[in-house]
């Protein structure tokens, strides 16, 4: 039997969600609008005269080749990040599912480090990496000989960033695919272990394909981070560089925007990054989510 709730006013569930529409109005919707608006302004620096130049910022920045070499920097960091990111976070899933002692103790010390702030993540791995005083980077020197150095070097600069990034989100990866394997029946993976299945088989053919709804839905997640919240990152770490080796998307934004104050081809920039996160959703929804496999 199907319970409703009844109301005494018909105004009453209005008014109730009324705060709610408020705050997606004012924080979500108009400064979207405004944004798109912005878009096809030419303003001075200070926003007292504006010109409605329809298309032009757009036709600009794909005109801009350092905008699209941005482009490309950011769907190859994005991608990096999110294979890192998920394999690495899988692969502690699975450990971590094991029978071990202190398991609560070993799964809330791989769960910390979501809490840091991507721009600490950043410096933290500035330390480890930086080629004057960084641990890891004078040992990568000494050890093997190589010249490290993301202060000079574009790729050297592009895997930090990927590392400090990935790093972030292993453990919020890591979260989900354990309460998805705390969920598949024991009794499927004894089974098979009874039949002689390896643990690898039973790990590709039993687990990883009831993770797929899980898996399917961190992929979408690990593309938005990548392309949004790893601001702070390239902020506190490469700021861009060297030669805008760094510089994603969202980061260019920033920089056309309050530092170069052109705000119609920031507000044009904000508008091709949104699109872009709209179309590669649409595009893993429609492909991707059909070789998901859903248990009733």
């Amino acid at each position: 039997m199907i319970k409703r709730s009844f109301f005494k006013s018909r105004y009453l569930p209005y008014f109730l969600i009324l705060p709610q529409v408020i705050v997606t109005l004012t924080f979500f919707y108009w400064p979207a609008f405004q944004g798109l608006m912005q878009s096809f302004l030419l303003s001075d620096p200070f926003g007292r005269q504006s010109k409605f130049v329809w298309f032009y910022n757009y036709i600009e920045l794909f005109s801009d080749p350092l905008y699209l070499k941005s482009i490309l920097i950011t769907f190859v960091f994005s991608l990096s990040v999110a294979i890192v990111s998920l394999s690495l976070g899988l692969f502690i899933a699975t450990m971590a599912n094991r029978a071990l002692r202190a398991t609560a103790l070993v799964r809330t010390l791989l769960i910390w480090p979501y809490a840091v702030a991507p721009a600490i993540s950043g410096i933290l791995w500035l330390f480890l990496l930086h080629p004057s005083y960084g641990i890891v980077a004078l040992g990568i020197k000494n050890v093997f000989g190589m010249n490290w150095n993301p202060v000079l070097n574009g790729t050297d600069a592009m895997v930090m960033i990927t590392m400090a990034s990935a790093w972030k989100q292993i453990s919020y990866n890591f979260v989900f695919f354990m309460a998805g394997m705390q969920a598949i029946p024991k009794s499927l993976i004894e089974a098979a272990a009874i039949d002689g299945a390896s643990p690898l088989r039973r790990f590709w053919s039993i687990t990883f394909p009831l993770l797929s709804p899980t898996f399917f839905f961190l992929s979408v997640m690990n593309i938005i981070y990548s392309f949004f919240e790893t601001f702070g990152v390239i902020h506190t770490v490469t700021q861009g560089g060297p030669g805008g080796s760094t510089n994603i998307l969202v980061y260019k934004v920033y920089q056309d925007g309050f530092v170069g104050l052109n705000m119609g081809s920031s507000s044009a920039q904000s508008v091709i990054l949104m699109s872009l996160i709209i179309l590669i959703t649409v595009i893993q929804f429609r492909f991707v989510e059909k070789k998901v496999q859903y248990t009733g």
